[in-house]
């Protein structure tokens, strides 16, 4: 059985946070109803097609029930309002305000099931002087502090580049499913009625900046850009390799450190004083890079990696989704999974993150992203017992 069978989830979302909470729960088996406009949510034109279907809404909107609805009729609002009444919880990330003008804000809500969760994720909150400002993920980044971090060490003819995924928008949907959980678990031991939960993207993504902000109040340090290396820790880098690869070396314990020295044949280092422990790593770090650069220069990647695996030194060559999919650990941990969309044919999924005894990664995928409405008559005429 899966952890969250049986709980009820009406997702009023659109392009990615929201719709990433509720993927999540769903996962874990949540019932989630996906309510979408009559053309559809515009996640839905993003990314590349197969056979006129978008590829990655299959994963994006997967164990959902999809159903169509215009949220400014009259008809939409009271299928929304009965959706509301048998769910335990209600996740949307429209700008702050639009619920309300569309008759749908949390009075509404409330008056339909007063003990449903409702999730807010938008781009700087239900509140605050920014509270009305458009946001996407990249925003999220920007403001949060994530996206000054990761430019290279005094370079400025090229702006720093952004992770590649919508790393606010995923981080903001992770807290969302956190939140409701732990919510609905409150209502169900009878701490308290439905409530309201505000996430945004700026703050989900400051919530990771880790000592920066003590460091701040404290010392009035602003951390740059460290590149591929971090302050803290040493060694900790990411190496060329002679086949033009690039390796990431974890060696900054000091048992790890000496065996890295060891690989690399500079066991002497590993007593030098400027080197023997992390702080002084840290004081030295372009000379201890240096002679690992030296090192990694003369191996392939794959060479260096098993050197390295030998001596149970951290490390790992840069994936691309082809090395994530041909990798022996993905397959037997089945993070892999090939899984048949009705839309598209055979399509790869990646497994849910989490793994629980007794339930296989294949449970948690029942079927994939269907297309817009695919469920009206499931959900409004069996679930609700009303006219589709």
């Amino acid at each position: 059985m899966l952890p969250l069978q049986g709980l009820k989830i009406v997702e009023l979302g659109h392009y990615i946070a929201a719709p990433f909470a509720s993927r999540l729960l769903a996962d874990l088996g949540a019932e989630v109803i996906k309510v979408e406009p009559p053309e559809g949510d515009p996640v839905r034109g993003w990314g590349s097609l197969h056979q006129g279907h978008p590829v990655w809404f299959s994963v994006h909107g997967r164990n959902k029930l999809s159903v169509t609805l215009d949220l400014k009729s009259a008809e939409g609002r009271d299928k929304v309002l009965k959706l509301a009444g048998r769910a335990d919880a209600l996740i949307e990330n429209y700008r702050p305000g639009y619920m309300e003008r569309v008759g749908l804000g949390p009075a509404t809500l409330h008056a339909a099931n007063p003990n449903l969760i409702i999730a807010r994720v938008s781009g700087y909150g239900q509140d605050g002087p920014y509270r009305d400002k458009p946001a996407f993920g990249a925003i999220g980044e920007a403001m949060g502090g994530l996206r000054h971090l990761t430019a290279n060490p005094g370079q400025t003819a090229l702006p720093p580049p952004r992770c590649g995924v919508s790393i606010s928008d995923d981080l903001a949907g992770m807290y969302a499913a956190m939140a409701v959980v732990s919510a609905c678990w409150g209502v169900k031991n009878g701490n308290h009625q439905g409530r309201i939960i505000d996430l945004d993207l700026v703050s989900s993504v400051f919530s990771l900046m880790e000592g920066m902000l003590p460091e701040y109040g404290l010392f009035g340090w602003v951390r740059q850009p460290q590149g591929a290396a971090i302050k803290t820790a040493a060694p900790t880098n990411t190496y060329l390799c002679a086949d033009g690869k690039w390796l990431c070396i974890a060696g900054n314990s000091d048992l790890i450190f000496k065996r890295l020295m060891a690989v690399i044949g500079q066991p002497q280092m590993a007593t030098d004083p400027r080197f023997v422990t992390n702080a002084t790593r840290c004081d030295n770090v372009e000379a201890l890079d240096a002679a690992i650069a030296a090192w990694t220069a003369t191996k392939t990647a794959k060479e260096a990696e098993e050197a390295l695996d030998g001596a149970e030194v951290p490390c790992s060559r840069l994936y691309d989704m082809k090395d994530c999919v041909e990798d022996p650990h993905f397959q037997a941990r089945d993070l892999v999974m090939e899984v048949e969309d009705p839309l598209l044919g055979k399509v790869l999924h990646p497994a849910a993150p989490f793994k629980f005894d007794g339930v296989s990664s294949r449970d948690m995928v029942r079927w994939t992203g269907a297309a817009a409405g695919a469920h009206n008559d499931h959900v409004f005429g069996e679930l609700l017992g009303m006219k589709p």
